[in-house]
């Protein structure tokens, strides 16, 4: 449970100092401190479930003596705080990838605690001490292919990745499809935080006078259709478009 308060405090600390305005130095504020504290918590339970591996390798070499009573007694107490702090967490888990890492920090330990209790009952009532290291490997096996997804999905924001629920493709056919436009290039979308996403590009006109109406209609598309509400874009005739590697040399 120490792991559980840990990560939990991680990710409080994380939303109360994203919550830190804008500077100077950090335009964009510090949002980012919580797929940070998501990627922390990934690793951490990461590292924590080769030792649950491990230490199951070596119990079900050589199997320890076990007290089945305190075992349940102190799992089942393990289990109540853990499935109140899941129903705390549960909903801001599919927002953002902070709550969702403490989310699974805590779910691996409820899961850790229902095993402890099976094998405290298993124990008690067959002398089958094999069950704890079996029940303990499984816990830790369906863990680790969720807590890497977890950190994929940090490193990948870190990255300046494009949002998984955004079809590049897609958006750029959007803003082709309005009236006046004949060309976008320099696409750029990723993430600033879970649910904050933002875009840039250069969106190529055919009459300057309409540039006004098709960035408000570009915003309008964007922000319907794919959730993005911070765009920058620059807008453009085809003669700008072309005169712009001569402007880079």
């Amino acid at each position: 449970m120490g792991t559980d308060a840990g990560g939990l405090a991680l990710a409080l600390f994380a939303i109360y100092f994203a919550q830190k305005a804008a500077t100077s130095q950090k335009t964009y504020g510090y949002l980012r401190t919580e797929i940070l504290a998501a990627l922390t918590n990934a690793v951490v339970l990461l590292l924590l479930t080769v030792y649950i591996l491990y230490e199951a390798y070596k119990r079900f070499l050589s199997p320890p003596e076990i007290l089945s009573g305190p075992m349940l007694a102190v799992a089942a107490v393990g289990l109540v705080v853990n499935l109140i702090s899941m129903k705390l967490l549960s909903a801001g888990s599919s927002e953002s990838l902070n709550v969702k890492g403490a989310y699974f920090e805590v779910l691996s330990d409820m899961l850790g605690s229902l095993g402890v209790i099976a094998a405290a009952l298993i124990i008690m009532y067959t002398g089958w001490t094999l069950a704890d290291p079996i029940i303990g490997a499984g816990i830790g096996l369906f863990i680790v292919p969720r807590t890497w997804t977890l950190l994929k999905q940090a490193v990948h924001i870190l990255m300046e990745g494009v949002p998984i629920e955004i079809d590049v493709p897609s958006l750029e056919k959007a803003l082709l499809e309005i009236p006046g436009v004949t060309a976008v290039h320099d696409l750029h979308v990723w993430s600033i935080t879970s649910g904050t996403d933002s875009l840039t590009g250069h969106v190529v006109v055919t009459d300057m006078k309409d540039a006004r109406a098709i960035l408000m209609n570009a915003k309008a598309v964007l922000e319907e259709k794919f959730k993005i509400d911070h765009v920058t874009i620059q807008i453009e005739d085809e003669e700008m478009r072309t005169a712009e590697p001569l402007l880079r040399i």
